[in-house]
């Protein structure tokens, strides 16, 4: 069983939900990055998103394309990346770890390669914003390959009929988008966020969690009923800038999750299962 299955299974038997922080590799400093991970951890993380420094994200805002700008100025690149996740390996064999990017750095490696050295890291799984499902097919298949997941992006402006593609081919975890919009913004609809992930959930055959837009324990919890699980991105990173020093990043990043995961854990959950495909 993978990495990101056993998580869930854990998280389903004891009904909590899950707890997904995202964080540019080489930000707040290539020597802060395993360190602020393990802080996560300590805070409460249940899968870290780590996201590989490209130079036009164009998903992000600006929080997040600063923090890769910043990334990518220290010339931190795939090779560093790996090297991350292996570091944090070393003392961490259970946390899953997903990397969050754009398909141009894994075309110039080639796919096979950048599979096969992913996985020898202690990767689990890819979440390409670029990457359409219609095209995803031999991705997907060379990285299952190496046992990684290719997780999937759905959002309010995807088709039904992409919808329930992206639900039948979803592996790992759905990474349902709030709105329509770059990271960083406010969720401003919540009633069509808890209609349109409610619907997905319905249709998965894997857990489905809500990104973008939430920024600390108040939008979580208001969020995370909504799901299995929410993902914090542009306000854990702009609470970890200019914490260059290890230690100082270690105790910034476990002190921002910490009330997220305390929010979460302090509402009672109705049980549900995703769909298992037959």
């Amino acid at each position: 069983m993978s990495r990101i299955a056993a998580l869930f299974e854990r998280l389903r038997g004891s009904n909590r939900k899950a707890l997904v922080p995202f964080v540019t590799a080489g930000d707040p400093s290539r020597e802060a990055t395993v360190a602020v991970m393990h802080g996560l951890v300590a805070g409460g993380a249940d899968i870290i998103e780590l996201g590989v420094p490209f130079s036009d994200p164009m998903a992000d805002g600006p929080v997040i394309q600063r923090s890769s700008e910043r990334a990518l100025a220290r010339h931190v690149g795939t090779n560093d990346v790996f090297d991350f996740v292996r570091e944090f390996r070393d003392s961490d064999d259970t946390t899953p770890v997903v990397l969050m990017g754009y398909l141009n750095p894994i075309e110039m490696r080639g796919v096979q390669r950048y599979a096969a050295e992913a996985y020898a890291a202690g990767v689990d799984g890819l979440l390409l914003v670029d990457l359409p499902p219609e095209e995803a097919g031999p991705l997907r298949a060379a990285f299952n390959e190496h046992q990684l997941d290719l997780i999937s992006l759905a959002a309010p402006t995807t088709s039904p009929e992409r919808l329930a593609r992206l639900a039948e081919e979803s592996q790992g975890y759905l990474y349902y988008v709030s709105f329509a919009g770059v990271t960083g913004a406010t969720i401003t609809d919540a009633a069509d966020v808890a209609s349109k992930a409610g619907a997905l959930r319905a249709m998965a055959r894997v857990p489905v969690l809500i990104g973008f837009g939430i920024k600390d324990a108040g939008s979580a919890a208001a969020m995370a009923p909504l799901a299995d699980g929410i993902v914090v991105g542009s306000a854990l990173v702009e609470h970890l800038s200019g914490a260059s020093d290890p230690q100082d990043a270690h105790r910034r990043a476990r002190a921002f999750l910490e009330p997220l995961r305390a929010a979460i854990d302090g509402l009672n959950w109705p049980p549900h299962t995703a769909r298992v495909a037959s």
